[in-house]
């Protein structure tokens, strides 16, 4: 460490330690031009050879396996440059020794204006403190610091160290690199063997190059034991055979460490290799690991972490099978447990892929940096304070409906729609898809329809609650998940679509028809009109792990305004080849210009599907009540749906048949279908019903239909008892096809 000339006998001393010091260490390289190997870093022009070449070397970090060069090129910069050059290795050295080294170094610049180059082998050793320490002396210039580490400075080097030095990494050296310095050993005189007859045969040096793995030090000491250990022979040359050459170099020396780069690097691509499902690469890499000394019980370890991230859903018995052959392992012990341990490699390697479980950190990530969204109250606990707060009312036990499941809210409300688990579509996993899915759409679509059902608000102030009513309200959701299937299937029952076929859904916002289409038509496209800015988002949100091309284009607007969004989103000329829609005509103002719309946007093979509801057919209010009401305000509601002057009711197929007529369409098919929903009659909706200042109420249209203002307060009479109540809705839905 000390940078005065050593004494006579310390001379003497250190010279006989070179000429009894390994063949490894007598032939490390004094100069450039000796130096093998590295030529991304040290051939001419290279920034680093001309950087020692001109004596310029700033502070550097050399980072590489073991044999690759690190310590011989740092004793090659020691030979080349007139600054003071001082070595140190982490393992054996601390805090005191560079306290000397930094005042020695400082004397040299104050005294002599020489830089001081201090070498640190193994540099990751030395904790943060004693790096810490070197840190100022670095930065003010008193130290050129060469840092020699087997293990990623990045990772174990302090990073105020790092910023402040080149990084260059040494790479194993070549089969031919590594025959050359086997050669160079051979013909070098005094420091090797050139003052020896020795013939090294091809096949032997061939497998000392191969067995040595690129590490320069293995393959050095391997001919120095065949050299010492082999008799000349009759004309005193020492042959080196391959036999000799196999018994002095017998394993490979395999570049691996348990807790270093390699290590990770390793196993990392054993589990891409997993992934990737290429079961020789497998092998190969779990090979290495058992060769380097790994742990078993590690890579059992990472298959059990593989089993649940990359395999998942599609094999669900992938968990348990690695589970069985870790206990195996610990049953048998080794050597025989490569068997097991080989067998769940192999496993996780050739078994279908799913990484849907990953849906659960998405989640996480949104609880870290979303707002809280609250319980909906129904999920609620609600064996504490149900009578309170109404805690749990409203829940459904879904083992109580057809198929052990009902569709309720489980998400919070600011949540609807959000989707975490999207199914894969390979192994058992694929059996789950298209139900999982198909639950996931008509959920919404019927948590949309009656929201204020699915998910009761927290009760604020406290009165005996209704169990039946409860009992009625989760029967009547079941239904009406079961009667939007039903429309569903009935609608694109009506078209035999191909792959590539463009379809238009007129009513989007509950996405009902939207993602069947989307799995309908996979090389075509879906084009989905909503009324609202958020019912847009809704949707967007939905198809956000959807593939681009696979995802529906939302517009924004009314049936009547197609033309006009189609040309502002760039696709004014384009023409579909099937058109769906749920009561798009119903809700529209003006039936007779949606017809016209489709018309013109149908392609000259396509078709239509529509699901209407028949207002002539649908639920008359003096039905809802059991009590007996005058003649007359049934003959008034009859006379409403009879008025063909009103858009909103005033209806039916032969109206619909004219319309489509006058639009150009073909023959109209129509199938009727009833049905039949329970729902809650709101105080609220009772209230609007009966208002009669108000034009488009159903109490003014009765008004206008000659009903007395007595028989009116009569059946508003009837039907206050109903508010907050469940009620049946009776209704008959048209299904409408027809072709251009």
């Amino acid at each position: 460490m000390s940078m005065t000339p050593p004494s006579l006998f310390e001379h003497a001393r250190q010279e006989r330690l070179k000429k009894e010091a390994p063949l490894a260490a007598r032939m490390r390289p004094r100069t450039l031009e000796e130096y093998i190997g590295q030529r991304h870093l040290l051939a001419p022009g290279r920034l680093l050879r001309r950087a020692i070449q001109a004596d310029r070397l700033s502070s550097v970090i050399f980072y590489g396996p073991p044999g690759t060069g690190k310590t011989t090129l740092a004793s090659v910069i020691a030979n080349t440059t007139k600054s003071a050059f001082v070595t140190l290795n982490a393992v054996m050295t601390g805090l005191p020794d560079l306290k000397a080294v930094t005042a020695e170094a400082q004397r040299c610049q104050g005294e002599y204006g020489q830089r001081t180059i201090l070498f640190i082998d193994e540099v990751h050793r030395w904790n943060k403190a004693q790096q810490d320490a070197l840190l100022p002396w670095v930065e003010n210039g008193t130290i050129i610091l060469i840092g020699a580490t087997t293990e990623n400075p990045y990772f174990t080097v302090n990073r105020a160290l790092v910023s402040r030095s080149r990084i260059f990494q040494l790479k194993p050296l070549t089969d031919d690199d590594i025959r050359d310095v086997l050669k160079q050993a051979l013909a070098t005189p005094e420091r090797g063997y050139g003052n020896m007859k020795i013939r090294l045969e091809e096949d032997a040096l061939t497998h000392l190059a191969n067995v040595a793995n690129g590490d320069a030090r293995a393959a050095l000491n391997a001919l120095e034991l065949a050299v010492e250990t082999t008799e000349p022979n009759e004309e005193g040359v020492i042959v080196i055979t391959l036999s000799v050459a196999e018994e002095s170099i017998q394993h490979r020396a395999v570049l691996y460490d348990r807790e270093g780069d390699y290590h990770f690097d390793t196993i990392s691509a054993f589990i891409k290799s997993m992934r990737g499902s290429d079961p020789d690469a497998v092998f190969y890499w779990l090979a290495k690991m058992v060769y380097a000394g790994e742990d078993p019980r590690f890579i059992f370890r990472r298959m059990l972490i593989f089993a649940s991230e990359d395999i998942g859903m599609a094999d669900p018995h992938a968990l348990p099978f690695i589970t069985a052959c870790a206990e195996a392992f610990d049953r048998v012990g080794l050597p025989e447990g490569h068997f097991p341990l080989a067998h769940a490699a192999l496993y996780c390697a050739t078994a279908p892929k799913s990484n849907s479980v990953l849906g659960f950190f998405d989640a996480l990530k949104l609880v870290e940096h979303e707002r809280d969204g609250e319980v909906p109250n129904h999920l609620r606990d609600a064996s504490r304070d149900q009578k309170g707060f109404g805690h749990g009312v409203g829940y459904k036990y879904p083992h109580e409906y057809r198929n052990h499941w009902v569709a309720q809210q489980y998400l919070p409300s600011s949540l609807q729609g959000r989707v975490f688990y999207e199914p894969g579509e390979l192994g058992y996993e694929s059996t789950l898809a298209g139900q999982i899915r198909e639950r996931r759409e008509l959920q919404l679509a019927a948590l949309r329809e009656t929201e204020h059902l699915l998910a009761p608000p927290e009760i604020l102030t406290f009165s005996p609650g209704d169990k039946a009513t409860e009992q009625w309200l989760a029967r009547a959701v079941d239904s009406l998940a079961g009667f939007l299937a039903t429309l569903r299937a009935e609608l694109f029952r009506r078209r035999n679509l191909q792959r590539h076929e463009r379809i238009l859904d007129l009513t989007a916002d509950a996405g009902l028809l939207t993602w069947e289409a989307v799995r309908r038509v996979p090389e075509g496209g879906v084009w989905a009109l909503v009324r609202t800015p958020e019912a847009r988002q809704v949707l967007l949100e939905q198809a956000r792990n959807l593939p681009e091309l696979r995802q529906p284009k939302v517009l924004v607007g009314e049936p009547e305004e197609l033309p006009e969004l189609l040309a502002r989103a760039g696709d004014g000329e384009l023409r579909f080849d099937f058109i769906v829609g749920r009561n798009a005509l119903g809700r529209s103002g003006n039936r007779l210009a949606v017809w016209k719309t489709m018309y013109a946007l149908l392609d000259e093979s396509g078709s239509i599907a529509l699901a209407e509801n028949l207002p002539q057919r649908g639920q008359r209010l003096s039905r809802l009540t059991h009590e007996p009401l005058p003649p007359e305000i049934a003959q008034a509601e009859e006379a409403i749906y009879s008025d063909l002057h009103d858009p909103v009711v005033g209806w039916d197929i032969p109206e619909l048949r004219q319309e489509a007529h006058e639009s150009d369409f073909g023959v109209l098919h129509h199938e009727l279908l009833e049905s039949h929903r329970t729902q809650l009659l709101p105080p609220a909706v009772l209230e609007r019903w009966m208002e009669e200042s108000q034009p488009s109420s159903y109490a003014a249209r009765l008004l206008r239909a000659g009903l007395s203002r007595e028989n009116l307060a009569l059946l508003k009479n009837a039907l206050l008892p109903l508010a907050g109540k469940t009620i049946t809705i009776n209704s008959v839905v048209a299904i409408l096809s027809a072709g251009r």
